[in-house]
């Protein structure tokens, strides 16, 4: 493995020279075009459908692909670390430039921590941007922005229509962004869904949703193969905000096909640290804090004319599964194990994997787990350290977008107490009784069926038809 300060003295830039446009018969390809001097040039490659023509001209979209390249960058930049970062084809004011260093600083905090790299946010990078500053017309971004935010005030059924364009739903195959396609299922002729590079849960998903083939828009992003190999050669590698890469990515797609949302699926939960007492969060691009930075920067920005929030950002990991449980039209086939993601399997062996398994405990019977996974984790002693990170014994989480350690003590705690009498407890659960952790945790185990996170981005007209859905299926009592 090489030294972080070893490379950033061997390394000391890293240039963003530019992209590279294709249009080709139904797409758009994008060739970015990045360079660590003295080690490797990088040409990670983007293809999304697209029927329009003539895109070179189009100042709107030019901006938002350089925007997509600042962001892809981080994965090219993270394996030596360069002090300066060259950006060559745009100009950005100094608040764009702390805008990208707290968005890079923040995203790479797991990145950090797991290479036991000391750093902050001031000095981690110097960003250079040599271009003209690109700044959208600001009566056509007020325009976009009245008809983005008309909503507010709009009657209780006014929910996206043709005349609004509808929404582009990023699907990850996982029972989040499955939850958000069953609410929205009464608007699904007028919406999208988005997928990076398809796989069967992601597909599936969309599938069981009720969506057409035509009503899927799978985008195709290519890793340049020499970041690849010098990742096997021991230069620097970890997890990167590849959630901001969906953000930034999602903005173009919606965009070309006119859509106004993009609607997420990402919780309150996923503010939560994943170690304890610091900024190191595996989801921080999935966090409010990133989804409002985000939301605010393309209106000054990119000017899109697209309405970016998280619909699920007012509901725990706990109220998820318990909708999720209720819509068995996707339990055979939502993924979201990253170990057996190539293979589109459960592994049945991974802190994913279990997170899963228990945040669904309370509301699908074990032997329904089992059979979706393949395995019974609740049996296997082999899963106690993952289970004892899970419910907080440890400082770390798992790095994986797993629920907050409260909410999974709650999941546990009321799955014992409704755990059929006359069975034998299964061995995880029988430890955590074990550590004395059922009794501290039981009152709590019903909280969350009230609870909400107001500070969202929910559109009025979206909130009242969500509250409605969840009331509905009882995963929320006001």
């Amino acid at each position: 493995m090489k030294t972080y300060q070893g490379l950033r003295e061997t390394y000391k830039q890293f240039i963003y020279h530019g992209f590279e446009i294709s249009e080709e018969p139904g797409k758009v390809c994008l060739t970015y075009d990045f360079e660590i001097p003295g080690l490797s040039s990088f040409a990670p490659c983007w293809e999304i459908p697209c029927e329009r023509e003539n895109l070179g001209e189009d100042g709107t979209f030019l901006n938002m692909v350089f925007s997509l390249g600042m962001v892809e960058l981080v994965s090219y930049w993270k394996t030596a670390c360069p002090k300066e970062v060259i950006v060559e084809p745009w100009g950005l004011s100094e608040e764009q430039v702390k805008w990208w260093k707290r968005l890079y600083f923040n995203g790479l905090g797991e990145f950090y921590y797991t290479n036991g790299i000391e750093e902050n946010e001031e000095d981690f990078m110097d960003i250079k941007a040599l271009g003209e500053i690109w700044r959208p017309e600001k009566d056509a971004m007020r325009a976009k922005a009245e008809k983005n935010v008309r909503c507010q005030g709009a009657a209780e059924d006014s929910l996206p229509h043709k005349e609004s364009g509808g929404c582009l739903v990023p699907v990850g195959g996982g029972k989040d962004s499955s939850v958000s396609l069953e609410i929205l299922r009464e608007q699904k002729d007028n919406n999208c869904c988005y997928i990076i590079n398809p796989r069967g849960a992601t597909i599936d998903s969309a599938k069981a949703a009720g969506y057409e083939e035509k009503q899927v828009i799978a985008v195709k992003r290519t890793l340049d193969a020499n970041m690849l190999q010098l990742n096997k050669e021991g230069y620097l590698n970890g997890h990167t905000p590849f959630s901001a890469i969906v953000a930034f990515s999602a903005t173009i797609t919606a965009y070309l096909h006119g859509l106004t949302y993009i609607v997420l699926s990402n919780e309150s939960s996923a503010n939560e640290s994943t170690v304890k007492d610091s900024y190191v969060n595996h989801q921080y691009s999935k966090s409010f804090q990133f989804e409002k930075d985000f939301h605010e920067y393309e209106k000054e920005y990119l000017g899109s004319g697209t309405y970016y929030f998280s619909l699920l950002r007012p509901l725990s990991e706990f109220q998820i599964a318990a909708f999720f449980a209720g819509i068995p039209a996707y339990h055979d086939v939502f993924k979201s194990c990253n170990a057996g993601s190539k293979e589109n399997i459960w592994c049945g062996r991974c802190s994913k994997c279990l997170f899963v398994w228990l945040i669904l405990s309370p509301f699908l019977t074990q032997e329904r787990l089992a059979e979706i996974f393949g395995a019974n984790m609740a049996e296997n002693p082999g899963m106690e350290a993952y289970f004892k990170q899970l419910i907080g014994l440890s400082k770390e989480k798992p790095f994986e977008c797993v629920g907050s350690r409260d909410e999974i003590n709650a999941a546990i705690a009321l799955t014992i107490r409704d755990y059929p009498k006359e069975k034998e407890l299964p061995y995880l659960f029988r430890l955590y009784k074990e550590l004395g952790c059922y009794e501290e945790n039981l009152p709590a185990c019903e909280a969350y069926f009230s609870y909400y996170d107001h500070e969202n981005l929910l559109p009025e007209a979206f909130e009242d038809k969500f509250v409605a859905e969840l009331k509905k299926r009882g995963v929320y009592r006001d």
